[in-house]
């Protein structure tokens, strides 16, 4: 079969990894990786190459008809999981993974329609609706041997905490961080064991063909549900601040992923918070010296509600 086409890294791709050597070198290997994959597997090119924040993405047509998509990605700690959850979920609510190679962590998945992600509903509640069923879909499952826990992503947040908070400029910020840290404390003990996506959000579920709409691109952790709801609460949240009442939104929403998921709200605030902790630690990582706004408003809010 011929396969050969001149694979070109998009240039927002490039933007992204080429800040470090590892991130260099994965680039300048990527053309010559996609045709070792399209050949290796029968592969025929069938349209231009996709790309998220993290990888290239091929369409594809397989020797028996099958259409697909070729997916390279950087092997990195978040995604190292993917295959293993995949084959745990077996399409059920998830695309489907179709093959995998071990050694570079390229994947062949089922074709779903990139044009139509959830993002394109109009309707916010019944996009949030999609997404609750979804997820309470994929948390039902309990999570398999092998993967990262949240047992030890949370102890990590933890013990970098009282060293990133002094990057904070605002005082207030400091002490949301330092609140959102004690209510991981108290949960460290109780981190669940169900297979979380760990990113679902209205960009990463597509409409399909077997299903109307599948999530997409999971970096798959044992733990709480609880910790798989932020994503959702700040989707598209520029309409939630033209709500006129934003907390009233994040609550809509938190309430809505509660109820669907039949989670308990003590903890599903906590393991919340512990969302907040990671982006708010994520982002000092990367030399920002105050917290998202929505970050905030979501904290906060849910803090309220701890009380009342």
């Amino acid at each position: 079969m011929n396969t050969s086409m001149p694979i070109d890294v998009p240039q927002a791709l490039a933007a992204i990894h080429g800040k470090d050597d590892s991130g260099r070198a994965w680039l300048a290997a990527l053309p010559r990786q996609a045709e070792e994959f399209l050949e290796r597997w029968a592969l025929r090119p069938d349209g231009p190459a996709a790309h998220g924040m993290a990888s290239l993405v091929l369409p594809v047509t397989r020797a028996d008809g099958v259409r697909a998509v070729l997916k390279l990605q950087q092997a990195s700690e978040e995604n190292a999981g993917a295959p293993l959850g995949l084959r745990t979920w077996n399409g059920d609510g998830i695309v489907r993974l179709l093959d995998h190679d071990h050694d570079t962590g390229v994947m062949l998945l089922e074709r779903l329609d990139e044009t139509r992600p959830l993002s394109s509903v109009s309707d916010d509640g019944d996009a949030i609706r999609i997404l609750a069923d979804l997820l309470a879909r994929l948390v039902a499952v309990p999570a398999p041997d092998g993967l990262r826990q949240l047992a030890d992503v949370a102890a990590a947040m933890l013990e970098q905490t009282p060293q990133a908070i002094p990057a904070l400029r605002d005082p207030d910020e400091r002490s949301l961080v330092r609140r959102c840290a004690s209510a991981v404390a108290e949960l460290l003990g109780e981190p669940g064991d169900r297979l979380l996506h760990w990113d679902l959000h209205y960009d990463n579920i597509l409409a399909g063909h077997r299903e109307p709409w599948l999530a997409i691109d999971p970096e798959p952790l044992a733990g709480d549900p609880g910790f798989d709801l932020l994503p959702a609460l700040d989707n598209r949240w520029d309409e939630v601040v033209a709500t006129g009442d934003a907390p009233r939104a994040v609550l809509r929403r938190f309430d809505l992923l509660t109820e669907t998921l039949d989670l308990d709200r003590r903890r599903a605030t906590g393991w919340t918070l512990g969302r907040v902790l990671q982006n708010a630690l994520w982002d000092i990582e990367d030399g920002k010296t105050a917290l998202e706004p929505a970050q905030i408003l979501i904290a906060e809010t849910l803090l309220h509600k701890r009380k009342v």
